[in-house]
């Protein structure tokens, strides 16, 4: 009590009022237009019917599985290099993820060892795009068309990515994005599910708002989901939406740039001997970049040098590298995959293996720099590989 409890609550109060200023309508922090006006935009930007977001991309994929009506058993096709989610998700709903190789250039999803890893249990293909490259669409959905096999896009790192025309995410059944901290867009946490289909949007719809469908406004249903759908509640806040309203409105500038910028390091760096920045997607027409990973072969490097050696020489000139891709580990190699090895399938990973620990990561944010920070970055590159060269 007293006059200092009075101005805590006074102050708490004021900021209750900016809340509710913010929601529509005042009070609605959930459930409110802000949501239903940034899937909108999103959807518009990104060309399709159906927007939904999410708790985050994980539950896009739960839900996108079930769409797919995955069942115990069926075989869902993963790349041995991504984050972890991506190959627990289909065992939410009983399937077994089964891991397949990355090609050498692009770190995705190997087309070629995609058709090899096909039986008669296989249900669907996630193609992941890495970092911000691209998996090769043209030949995973040419791949799916003859197998009928569901694809469903993990977006995570690809925000205002365009494959031939179209956004990534867009090419395949359905696709899914993350909005978790570290990602191109963020809400500190958060996700999103699309399609080009309505029927499918129409039950991921239900599938995330307890069994309403898309739209509805809770306690209104205007027909009950489909006998047996179990439904979730993966909803998000209008303070998400608000957040991702003004990321969204830059996402197009901002990525440009960055594929600008990117371009001319690539064209300079990947002069250097052993040098290699992770391919762009085979057709690409504007790629986002979620870290900015290289390749280095070691045998290029005085004797006694590693990639090591090199990640700490350029954290010395200021720049900020690490070991690309989660430390240099597969996604089955990670502490935190706890999966018994009866409940997945190792299908093929002698490149990933043999790639991983030659890969350096830095933070995409200087390509959203200016001509002359981004000279500073392929700087410090040049030093350290000219004194670590044979």
């Amino acid at each position: 009590e007293g006059a200092e409890y009075d101005a805590a609550i006074a102050a708490v109060w004021e900021q209750v009022k900016k809340l509710d200023a913010l929601a529509t309508p005042p009070g609605k922090l959930s459930l409110g237009s802000k949501v239903e006006e940034a899937e909108a935009a999103c959807a518009e930007y990104l060309g399709v019917s159906n927007t939904l977001f999410v708790t985050n991309a994980t539950a896009g994929f739960e839900i996108a599985y079930k769409y797919a009506s995955l069942q115990p058993g069926d075989e869902v096709i993963v790349p041995a290099v991504t984050w972890l989610a991506t190959g627990i998700a289909p065992l939410y709903v009983g399937a077994t993820p089964v891991i397949v190789d990355i090609e050498e250039d692009t770190l995705c999803l190997d087309p070629v060892k995609v058709e090899q890893a096909i039986t008669e249990k296989t249900k669907a293909i996630i193609p992941v795009h890495l970092f911000g490259s691209m998996a090769d669409m043209e030949k995973i959905m040419a791949i799916a068309k003859k197998y009928d096999l569901k694809v469903i896009e993990d977006c995570a790192h690809a925000h205002g990515g365009v494959w031939d025309g179209r956004h990534v995410g867009t090419l395949g059944d359905a696709g899914s994005f993350s909005f978790q901290q570290s990602k191109i867009m963020s809400s500190g946490e958060g996700g999103a599910c699309i399609t080009m289909d309505p029927v499918i949007g129409e039950k991921l719809g239900r599938l995330s708002h307890i069994g309403y469908h898309k739209g509805a406004k809770q306690g209104e249903v205007a027909a009950p989901p489909p006998m047996g759908l179990l439904t979730h509640n993966y909803r998000i806040t209008e303070f998400q939406a608000v957040i991702l309203l003004s990321q969204l409105k830059d996402l197009k500038e901002s990525t440009i740039l960055k594929d600008r910028n990117a371009r001319k390091v690539a064209e300079r760096l990947n002069k250097i001997p052993g040098l290699q920045m992770q391919a762009r997607g085979r057709k690409a027409d504007l790629q986002s970049f979620y870290q900015v990973i290289y390749k280095l072969d070691e045998s290029y490097l005085k004797e006694g040098y590693t990639v090591d050696n090199v990640i700490q020489a350029l954290k010395a000139e200021g720049l900020g590298a690490g070991h690309g891709a989660w430390g240099g580990k597969a996604m089955y190699q990670m502490s935190l995959w706890n999966v018994p090895e009866k409940d997945y399938r190792l299908h093929s990973k002698e490149t990933a293996e043999k790639l991983l620990p030659t890969l350096i990561n830095t933070a995409s944010g200087f390509f959203a720099c200016c001509d002359e920070e981004v000279d500073m970055y392929c700087q410090c590159f040049e030093k350290v590989m000219e004194a670590y060269s044979k």
